[in-house]
C-alpha cells in the first residue's frame, strides 16, 4: 500500500513538471522576445546615406539604424520603404548566427510582432537582405528588426525576388558602391494576417541608384507578388511609376529638372545585367 501511495505520488509530480514545463515553452515561443540590437557597431561606424538618396515619408515613422533606415507605415505594420548603401566591401560570406525576429525600438508604435507570420502561409520576407549585412554582427542582427520584413510568398521570396537581390549584388561588385531603397506596395484593401492585422502587398518595388548630382544612375523594378520566369528587365519600370502607386517622392533632394527628366526613363543599358 505504501509503495502504491509513493508510486502516485510520483506520477503526479511528475505530470505536475510535465505541465510546468509545457506552459514555460509555450509562454517561452509566444511571448519571450530579446530587447533590442540597437549597439554600436565593432568599428563604431555605420553607414551612411547620403542626403541626395534619402526618400521622402508619407507616415513620418523614420528610423535609422547603423546599416538602414526605414519609414514605417502603422496602418499597414510594415515599412513602406527601407533604405541602404551596399558597397562591394560589404559583400562577405562571414557565417553568422541567425537571431531572433524581434520589434524595433526606434519604431514609436512598435513593428509588428513576428508571431503574426506563424501559420499565415507566408514568409518574413526581409527588405534589407540579411546577406547584404554579413560584414558585421551588428549589420547582420538589424536585418532581423521586423520593421524590415513584409509577408511575400515563398516561391516569390526564394524566386525571382531573390533573383533581384542577387542582381543587386552583381551590381555592388561592379560598379563599388549602390543605394537601395525598397519595400512593398501599401494600398487600401490588401489582404492582412495576424491580430495586428499585417497588409499583404500585391506589388514589391525596389530601386536602385549610383553616382552623385552630376552623374546619377537610377532603375526601378516593380513586381507582382508572385513567382516568375521572365527576366528581370521586364520588370524595370521608370522612378515615377513607383512613385504613383506609393506617394513616395524617391528623390526628393535632387534637383527639380533632373529628377523630371531621370524619372521618366527606363535606361537598363546604364546597368549591367
Amino acid at each position: 500500500m505504501e509503495r502504491y501511495t509513493s508510486s502516485k505520488r510520483n506520477k503526479t509530480i511528475y505530470t505536475i513538471l510535465l505541465l510546468f514545463c509545457i506552459v514555460g515553452f509555450w509562454l517561452f515561443e509566444n511571448f519571450y522576445t530579446p530587447d533590442t540590437y540597437a549597439a554600436t557597431t565593432e568599428d563604431g561606424s555605420g553607414t551612411t546615406i547620403p542626403k541626395l538618396y534619402i526618400p521622402s515619408s508619407t507616415t513620418n515613422e523614420i528610423a535609422s539604424h547603423e546599416h538602414f533606415t526605414v519609414s514605417y507605415s502603422e496602418p499597414h505594420e510594415q515599412a513602406e520603404w527601407v533604405a541602404y548603401i551596399l558597397k562591394k566591401e560589404h559583400l562577405t560570406y562571414d557565417d553568422r548566427k541567425r537571431p531572433y525576429f524581434i520589434e524595433d525600438p526606434k519604431i514609436s508604435t512598435k513593428s509588428a510582432d513576428w508571431r503574426n507570420y506563424k501559420g499565415s502561409g507566408y514568409d518574413r520576407g526581409h527588405l534589407c537582405p540579411a546577406g547584404d549585412r554579413r560584414f558585421s554582427k551588428q549589420a547582420y542582427n538589424e536585418t532581423f528588426y521586423t520593421s524590415n520584413i513584409s509577408p511575400q510568398k515563398n516561391d516569390f521570396n526564394a524566386g525571382v525576388w531573390n533573383r533581384l537581390e542577387l542582381q543587386v549584388r552583381r551590381w555592388a561588385k561592379k560598379y563599388n558602391s549602390i543605394f537601395v531603397v525598397t519595400g512593398g506596395v501599401l494600398q487600401q484593401n490588401l489582404d492582412e494576417i495576424g491580430d495586428e492585422d499585417v497588409s499583404v502587398p500585391q506589388y514589391f518595388y525596389k530601386i536602385v541608384a549610383r553616382g552623385d548630382r552630376t552623374n546619377l544612375k537610377m532603375i526601378a523594378f516593380l513586381m507582382p507578388a508572385k513567382e516568375s520566369n521572365k527576366s528581370l528587365q521586364q520588370f524595370a519600370v521608370p522612378v515615377d511609376t513607383v512613385e504613383k502607386l506609393t506617394g513616395i517622392d524617391f528623390f526628393k533632394n535632387l534637383e527639380e529638372s533632373k529628377e523630371t527628366v531621370l524619372e521618366k526613363q527606363v535606361e537598363t543599358k546604364n546597368w549591367k545585367f
